[in-house]
């Protein structure tokens, strides 16, 4: 980690939503999901705020060796995003305790404020933490 990644770093980011983030795009084996209506899915949302993450971080690691995984999600989901609307998110890092790091988030359709939130993440070295992955498979009976 690199001394720049301080409390107060921002992120945004823009990502036009397409129908294959909406809820039935999902799990796609969950048939529950295929009855349900075509707006943005929260899980997917989950992941846009990651990403949004990832990129701001990415300039004050060691990238690709030091990269982040995302530990804990409070986040509400207040508004549906029909597919085509733009969805802002917004991402400042509020707390850093180690390779700990909290995130408060917000996202916006263009319309509506869709989430609010925190997000952490821990930094991580990506050999170590891909190695005990590959180890724990290995685990598996």
């Amino acid at each position: 980690m690199r001394e720049s990644l301080q409390p107060g770093l921002t992120g945004e980011f823009e990502f036009v939503v397409p129908p294959s983030k909406t809820v039935p795009h999902l799990y796609p084996e969950a048939l529950e999901f295929q009855a349900m209506p075509e707006v943005f899915a929260t899980g997917f949302m989950v992941g846009l705020i990651e990403w949004t993450c990832i990129q701001a971080l990415k300039p004050h690691l060691d990238w690709p060796h030091e990269q982040s995984v995302g530990t804990h999600v409070d986040l509400s989901h207040t508004a549906a995003t029909p597919p085509g609307f733009t969805v802002t998110v917004k991402v400042r890092l509020v707390e850093k305790d180690g390779k700990k790091l909290k995130f408060a988030v917000e996202a916006h359709d263009g319309i509506d404020s869709i989430c609010q939130g925190t997000h952490e993440r821990f930094v991580i070295n990506a050999a170590k933490f891909n190695a005990k992955a590959v180890e724990k498979a290995g685990q598996r009976s």
